[in-house]
């Protein structure tokens, strides 16, 4: 089983309990049609886990087949910046098909973004850096698609569609809670 090389960390945008005994990573592309049908799955994943799941996203941008997934990422990193990542995240997923730059601009209004900082922001090479971080990560981890997920740290080669990867984590959520050596 393929391991995820770059732990989850203070760069990562983390979606509930921090602490939560499950963790689960999503390599993942804005303008991907599979992570647009991954979205609301992973949406009632985080639902029905609710604090026993950790859920990141990380930018996996293919850019030789969708030409608007980097612009998309870096937009997410700009509404980090103003603390509306998780906004501005699902905005997009849920208007995958419209992510020309103008696009762009009218999902930071709707997710209450300061518009001229989001112009400037979305300027700052740093964020195109993060992008690029995240990509080379799941590059050293094996992702060589999207969405590509990590339970706890190992890759999930499984089919994640429908109730699958919900019955994995509770599956792994049981395992984690009863085993003698947890130590969380």
């Amino acid at each position: 089983m393929t391991q995820l090389r770059t732990n989850v960390n203070n760069t990562d945008h983390i979606f509930g309990n921090e602490h939560a005994p499950v963790e689960l990573v999503e390599y993942g592309d804005y303008e991907c049609p599979h992570c647009g049908r991954a979205y609301p799955i992973v949406k009632e994943i985080t639902r029905q886990m609710g604090n026993n799941l950790k859920f990141v996203f990380r930018n996996f941008p293919l850019s030789n087949v969708h030409p608007h997934a980097v612009s998309a990422a870096v937009a997410t990193e700009a509404a980090a910046l103003q603390g509306k990542y998780w906004e501005m995240h699902d905005i997009i997923f849920e208007n995958q098909q419209t992510l020309e730059v103008e696009h762009l601009f009218l999902f930071a209004h709707k997710a209450g973004l300061d518009l001229e900082r989001f112009k400037n922001d979305i300027q700052d090479p740093a964020l195109n850096d993060k992008v690029e971080k995240d990509f080379y990560g799941g590059l050293r981890s094996g992702v060589n698609g999207t969405p590509t997920f990590f339970i706890n740290g190992q890759k999930y080669d499984g089919d994640w569609s429908g109730n699958h990867l919900l019955n994995y984590l509770q599956t792994v959520l049981a395992e984690v809670t009863t085993s003698p050596t947890d130590t969380r």
